[in-house]
């Protein structure tokens, strides 16, 4: 069914409004980075150019925005419709773009923004070049190369636009199960434009592989500049050529594992690299055999997130291990001290049922409405106080996704897939841990997503590997064959509202009418990342408007592609990232496996008329 819908909404401060009744964050009194325009060109065609940019909840509901090409005004009119704009321009020289507010009085607000289109642009996507590492080799001698691995992004010199920090990977990085040597971790912290501006090496104690280093990219302080906050050992190295600890100490064992030694949190400057601050990780692993094994299969498993614990301000956690002992610690900075705030530890006899719960990723929000956020800690959740807030007992999974799923109920929900060959795919309460629906199953579920992509049932729809079909938010199979549809990430790309898929490096998209998913866009030349996992560098509303954009390296690994849609949309919203919960799900969109950005409030074709909550509703006029 075909339809053309003309709706403004404001949202007031954030998303979140629409979930009032669950998530309580006082917004005015949280510390919240300070967005800019996020102006972006990208050529849809050799004859166009798509212009795009952020809507802002401090802008007013009558806020237009004129568009210029160096000094000549590009629009008779302010745009008003939606926030992006088509430029036909046909020459292959660069050009300066500027997006200036108005109010409907014609007089300028701020703030405005500003991107300059490089010569021999591309067409689909902004070209980033890279500083690719040089080779190296093992102490057994084997070599090694490097690739671009997981980013994040953070706005590290408080100009309100974004950087990315990029983590480099050795292509001989290992999972926890396996033995031998890894060539050292890297991180970069780029612009847009490809300028480097440092460069961390963790050292050779810190070992290569997905579960090892998760690391949180968020201004913490409050000073509009991102710190990164990393894990680090005796021999890194940051972005001002500093050494951490004892630059000769080598703790690889004969098998290439690192069972011992000194273990480091640290807080650099996202500007410069500095390391700002270092202490003692917690907890430190101690006696392997605590953790259930004795070659660091279990003590090395890491997580992290940043979370609003006390509603005000972004603290950062810590966290080890999930098969067997769990530990959370989260810790304060204040621009001169990293401080402790609480440890929540499963060896706690209060907390001993909650051992073996954690799965290789977490979600964060304020899941009981009292102001502060909750991690939801694979099956069970930890209370914003460190405490235990409950917990299902169904154990540790894959994949976990964490929105608000009925546009009708403003509570959270969760979709988590789990591993035990028991309890399959479950749907519950994310604020008591209620199982709402499950699929129950004998196999190990390692996939599940959530994503509202059939406009013709309410909310958001879920499928698993063993889910039996595409489920609505009752559990009832809408299709049962959903061997078209990937179970990896999902993307809001095109110009409704309903989501899309991605998975490697394509879109596609789900007909409802033909219970199918079919290719929306591919992006050649690009290449996902994590094996079978499949993941982009990053994916998110990360610059321009509403909608999401993918960050994918080259097949060569000298670049990366950040790929925005230039298919039009009638529609205008608040950048997602003044949603808490969804700017948290960039943040820990590295941890692990990574899973997809989702926010605290419900986004899709059922946000019409008596479904919106705490919103000013402009209509200006509906067709079906």
């Amino acid at each position: 069914m075909k339809h053309t819908v003309f709706i403004y909404l404001f949202f007031f401060l954030a998303f979140g409004a629409v979930a009032s009744a669950q998530t309580a964050y006082n917004l005015h009194d949280m510390q919240r980075e300070k967005l800019g325009r996020g102006v972006v060109a990208i050529r849809q065609s050799a004859d166009q150019v798509c212009i795009s940019w952020r809507y802002l909840s401090s802008d007013p509901t009558d806020v237009g925005f004129h568009v210029y090409r160096g000094d000549k005004r590009l629009t008779d009119k302010p745009v008003t419709t939606s926030t992006c704009y088509y430029d036909n321009y046909t020459s292959d020289t660069s050009a300066e773009y500027r997006v200036e507010p108005v109010s409907s009085q014609g007089s300028a607000l701020s703030p405005s923004g500003h991107y300059r289109l490089p010569a021999n642009a591309p067409v689909g996507y902004l070209n980033i070049p890279l500083d690719k590492p040089a080779d190296g080799t093992t102490p057994s001698g084997q070599p090694y190369s490097y690739a671009p691995n997981d980013a994040s992004m953070g706005d590290v010199d408080g100009d309100g636009e974004y950087e990315i920090i990029l983590k480099w990977d050795p292509s001989n990085a290992h999972d926890n199960a396996h033995d031998g040597y890894t060539g050292p971790i890297l991180f970069d912290c780029y612009r847009l434009d490809g300028t480097r501006l440092w460069r961390i090496n963790m050292g050779k104690n810190i070992r290569a592989g997905a579960h090892y280093t998760q690391f949180m990219v968020f201004d913490l302080d409050g000073d509009n500049k991102a710190e990164v906050v990393i894990k680090t050992s005796d021999g890194t190295i940051d972005g001002k050529g500093n050494i951490i600890g004892d630059p000769d100490a080598d703790y690889r064992a004969a098998n290439g594992r690192i069972l011992t030694g000194a273990e480091y949190l640290t807080v650099f400057s996202g500007e410069t690299g500095e390391a700002l601050a270092t202490i003692d990780y917690v907890p430190q692993r101690g006696n392997l055999m605590d953790w259930g094994d004795n070659h660091a299969n279990r003590s090395d498993r890491y997580l992290a997130c940043v979370a609003y614990l006390d509603g005000k301000r972004p603290s950062v956690v810590m966290c080890r291990g999930y098969y067997t002992r769990s530990v959370l610690a989260a810790f304060d900075w204040d621009g001169r001290e990293l401080k402790q705030r609480w440890v929540f530890d499963s060896n706690d006899p209060r907390w001993n049922s909650y051992a073996g719960q954690g799965n290789h990723n977490l979600r964060v929000g304020d899941v009981d409405g009292d102001g502060c956020d909750e991690i939801i800690y694979g099956s069970c959740a930890i209370d914003h106080d460190g405490t235990g807030l409950y917990n299902t007992q169904m154990g540790h999974g894959d994949a976990m996704h964490l929105t608000q799923f009925d546009p009708s109920n403003p509570r959270l929900q969760v979709w988590d897939c789990h591993e035990n060959k028991r309890d399959g795919s479950s749907f519950r309460d994310a604020a008591t841990g209620e199982v709402l629906w499950q699929v129950k199953s004998n196999t190990d579920v390692g996939r599940a997503l959530a994503a509202d992509i059939d406009p013709t049932h309410k909310g958001v729809e879920m499928w698993s590997w063993e889910s039996g079909g595409l489920r609505n938010l009752k559990g009832e199979v809408i299709t049962a064959d959903i061997s078209t549809l990937s179970v990896n990430m999902a993307v809001w790309w095109d110009g409704d509202l309903l989501r899309e898929l991605l998975d490697k490096n394509a879109v596609s998209k789900y007909d409802w009418e033909k219970g199918i998913c079919e290719p929306l866009a591919v992006f050649e030349g690009s290449v996902s990342n994590n094996g079978t996992k499949a993941t982009p560098c990053l994916q998110g509303d990360l610059v321009g408007d509403w909608r999401e954009e993918v960050l994918l390296r080259t097949e060569d690994n000298t670049a990366l592609r950040l790929y925005m849609s230039t298919i039009p949309t009638e529609y205008r919203f608040h950048t997602f990232l003044e949603d808490p919960v969804y700017r948290i799900s960039i943040a820990t969109q590295n941890v692990a496996y990574n899973q997809p950005t989702q926010p605290g409030f419900y986004f899709g074709p059922d946000l019409k008329e008596g479904l919106f909550r705490g919103m000013n509703i402009q209509k200006k006029s509906i067709q079906y």
